[in-house]
């Protein structure tokens, strides 16, 4: 029976980060840690205020891992340690690194509401250990926009364009997950395509250090060897991007493997408008109706 999905409550959030989260720390990429990604990001599902008065309330944050100087020398860590990054997601108001700044998350116990709980956790690609982590987003929704599209090629803005109320009319709102702009179809030949992108980074750039993570709505794929001759400089993810959406048809978002700011869903953090737990996966045959499932849709 599939597990129904659903937008998990703050209090499965809260449960998640602080039961479940912390038990795959060891099992984090390589490259995750306390102060190699440039920064950590937080999203909220409701606007959470910051100390400074008339400043807008936050639905996404950034955290930068060091303290930096104008030249960008490193000086501070923000997080001495993983355990410090682990208490920011699981309480990011009493924990946030800015403390002392205005642009701090206020102080939940001044406010007449909870503290706020991370819809979404994310890294930053630009990198401070090795020159960038090179990803591919491929999105469920953007192949289901596709197919709804009237066969629009890939490459396309139309595909970009397709309103739900489109996708209503063709019935892929209301197919399983219903609700969801996307159908179940379409994950799995998101994971499809992840796997023939990892393929493609093996064979055609000899690639011997890949990764697919199934996202919660499709899948991530990460080319994580260094590129000591290019370090993935614009040109060089143009052509990748180029090579991926002309010659292959396979339907990414070109931005994220091109914007060096981009942030990308964290691995083994939790997709709360699916309630998935986001991860790295062997084959297109993962069973993500079974195998992605927290712990508390299960008890």
């Amino acid at each position: 029976m599939t597990t129904p999905r659903r937008a998990a409550t703050r209090e499965e959030i809260h449960t998640y980060y602080t039961e479940s989260f912390p038990a795959h720390i060891d099992t984090l990429p390589s490259f995750i840690t306390a102060v190699g990604p440039k920064e950590y990001a937080l999203a909220f599902r409701e606007a959470y205020p910051v100390r400074k008065q008339g400043a807008p309330d936050r639905t996404f944050i950034r955290r930068e891992t060091w303290q930096t100087n104008k030249s960008g020398d490193r000086l501070t860590k923000q997080f001495n340690s993983i355990d410090e990054l682990i208490e920011f997601i699981q309480y990011p108001a009493r924990h946030d690194p800015l403390q002392g700044s205005n642009y701090a998350l206020a102080d939940p116990d001044l406010l007449e509401r909870p503290e706020p709980r991370p819809d979404a956790v994310y890294y930053a690609l630009d990198h401070w250990e090795r020159p960038w982590v090179l990803a591919v987003d491929i999105d469920a929704k953007d192949i289901a926009a596709r197919r709804a599209a009237s066969g629009a090629e890939p490459t396309t803005e139309s595909t970009k364009q397709v309103d739900s109320e489109h996708l209503r009319e063709t019935r892929i709102v209301d197919s399983a997950p219903e609700g969801y702009p996307y159908a179940f179809a379409d994950i799995e030949q998101a994971l499809e395509y992840g796997f023939a992108v990892q393929e493609i980074f093996e064979d055609d750039f000899a690639a011997t250090e890949t990764m697919v993570v199934y996202s919660g709505q499709g899948c991530h794929v990460y080319l994580l060897d260094t590129d000591h001759k290019h370090r993935y400089d614009e040109q060089s993810r143009e052509v990748i991007n180029d090579l991926l959406l002309e010659e292959y048809e396979i339907p990414i978002d070109p931005v994220v493997t091109a914007d060096r700011r981009r942030v990308m869903r964290l691995p083994y953090s939790l997709h709360a408008d699916v309630s998935r737990v986001v991860q790295p996966i062997q084959s297109p045959d993962f069973d993500f109706r079974t195998e992605a499932i927290p712990s508390f849709l299960t008890t």
